[in-house]
């Protein structure tokens, strides 16, 4: 409901201090004051003024908790492996540009065209254009909304009616021309206002992390897929050798059959081992063609479109000796997950204000100047001009309980938000430490497996010249260039696994984005 502010001496003897307006003697006539000026006939503009004023050095009051950025206990140090590898994790600062870390050029120039080119990040920035228009609709509220309106009409009153403003008795039809311009402003009485701009910029923070996240996921599965896809290049190179091996063997049992040396059983074990590893070939092209489709869709690209580019075999990205991971203390400036999730926080702390805000009344002030004529030439004269100005109050007296229920509703939503910070900061340093421990594993495996290549390789031709001779059977050279096969293989997938792990702890330590989306984004 609304209904006007009715100012009285008694209000006034309230607000005014005791020695001011109240107490100024009005030369050469009675005591007086300035409010009984002030509500005088003649006085209604400063009475206006005074009341806009005063409002105005009330409006400071801001209903609702105040945000406090949450302190998230940071872990002293990182993990540190229990056995020294080759590329150790260093506690300096984390390069943001963590793709050339590699040294791969192929890989960083797929990394810049995946910044500019994935469909994923655009929808993302789309989005976060859509949060600031939404921004700018709910800040709106902070500034006067002013609007200028004008029209013309030809008219004929009834003369039977109650009212014919016209004075023809709705005898004959009259033009009206009217133009006016209308302002209103709500005074930011108890700071709801300043609460919703509050949550808006929060909520836009959230989006602007979203992005971040969006940013990086891009970023570390650019890398995990070259990286995958350099591996099966890499198995396809060993399967491809062991073949050759293993076509070498057979040719050499049909030798020593045709000499009267082997047996039928020796050249169709060779002839199934060379079919067995050509029958690795087509699942690892299948998996190739893949892997160059994913990182064609990385790129916004139809399908295969980087199949020339990507498909000349190239070595395994390699980590450098030093993987520079920066301080514990940083990670939560640095992850967006976290960062969002404190935006998200601080969002619902602000609308805590907002619904504290609409317990208490509002007060706009609304004003109005025009100019109405049934004649051009009277048009914009003095005697046409009507005005309006004064304040409006709104109170909620009596809603069923939903202004409570929306403030209980949003200390809940608070108390969520808070409990939901804990657990992505909690969350983020399992991850990070389950990275560690998978980077540092993973190059253990490598280097065991190397000498487990090593040693099958000598066995293998150990084998191959003791077969030749006649001392071993054919069964042993099998046995031992099946085991050759499968430690290279593993030994690329290790090589191979190394290079995700980093992938994977340096999107765990939430870097990357820095270098691209600035920490302040355009309001």
């Amino acid at each position: 409901m609304r209904f006007p502010v009715v100012w009285s001496d008694a209000i006034a003897s309230k607000l005014a201090p005791t020695r001011g307006l109240r107490d100024v003697p009005y030369a050469g006539r009675r005591k007086s004051n300035l409010w009984e000026r002030a509500c005088s006939r003649r006085g209604r503009w400063p009475q206006l003024t005074f009341n806009a004023l005063l409002v105005m050095s009330l409006s400071a009051c801001t209903v609702g908790p105040d945000f406090q950025k949450p302190e998230a206990t940071p872990i002293s140090e990182w993990a540190k492996p229990a056995q020294t590898t080759a590329s150790q994790v260093v506690s300096e600062t984390l390069n943001e540009r963590w793709w050339d870390v590699f040294n791969d050029a192929k890989l960083s120039a797929l990394s810049r065209r995946a910044l500019t080119d994935n469909l994923d990040l655009q929808l993302a920035g789309s989005r976060l254009q859509q949060s600031r228009a939404v921004r700018q609709v709910t800040t709106a509220d902070r500034y006067p909304n002013t609007a200028f309106t004008g029209s013309y009409g030809r008219e004929r009153n009834s003369g039977k009616g109650l009212l014919d403003p016209s004075g023809l008795n709705g005898g004959s039809a009259f033009n009206l021309w009217d133009a006016g311009f209308s302002a209103s402003w709500e005074m930011d009485f108890w700071g709801r206002v300043h609460r919703e701009t509050e949550a808006a910029d929060a909520t836009l923070e959230v989006v602007e992390n979203d992005r971040r996240g969006v940013l990086l996921s891009v970023l570390a599965e650019t890398a995990q897929d070259y990286i995958q896809l350099r591996g099966v290049q890499n198995t396809r190179g060993v399967t491809e050798q062991n073949l050759e091996v293993a076509r070498h063997s057979l040719k050499l049992s049909q030798l020593r059959l045709g000499e009267g040396v082997a047996t039928d059983l020796d050249v169709a074990e060779a002839a199934a081992q060379v079919a067995a590893i050509e029958s690795r070939l087509p699942a690892l092209e299948q998996r190739q063609a893949q892997l160059i489709n994913a990182l064609s869709l990385l790129m916004g690209l139809p399908p295969q479109a980087l199949a020339a580019e990507l498909s000349t075999d190239a070595p395994v990205p390699q980590t450098p000796s030093q993987v520079a991971i920066g301080l514990p203390s940083e990670l939560a400036e640095r992850r967006p997950d976290i960062r969002q999730a404190e935006a998200r926080l601080h969002a619902a702390t602000a609308s805590i204000g907002v619904a504290k805000g609409d317990f208490y009344p509002r007060i706009t002030l609304s004003g109005n100047i025009a100019s109405q004529a049934t004649q051009l030439s009277n048009f914009g004269s003095w005697g046409s001009r009507a005005f309006g100005i004064g304040p409006q109050l709104s109170l909620p007296l009596f809603d069923g309980g939903r202004l409570r229920g929306v403030l209980q509703l949003r200390e809940a939503q608070q108390q969520e938000a808070a409990i939901a910070y804990q657990q992505t900061v909690l969350r983020a340093w399992h991850e990070i430490d389950d990275q560690l421990t998978a980077y540092n594993a993973s190059q253990l495996r490598r280097d065991s497996l190397a000498e487990a290549v090593h040693q099958n390789r000598i066995a293998l031709q150990a084998a191959q010249q003791q077969y030749s001779e006649g001392a071993v059977d054919f069964v042993n050279v099998l046995t031992v260039q099946s085991a050759l096969l499968a430690t290279q293989e593993q030994w690329v997938e290790s090589s191979t696994g190394v290079s995700l792990a980093a992938v994977g702890l340096y999107k765990a330590l939430g870097g990357g984005w820095q270098s691209v989306y600035p920490l302040t984004a355009k309001r």
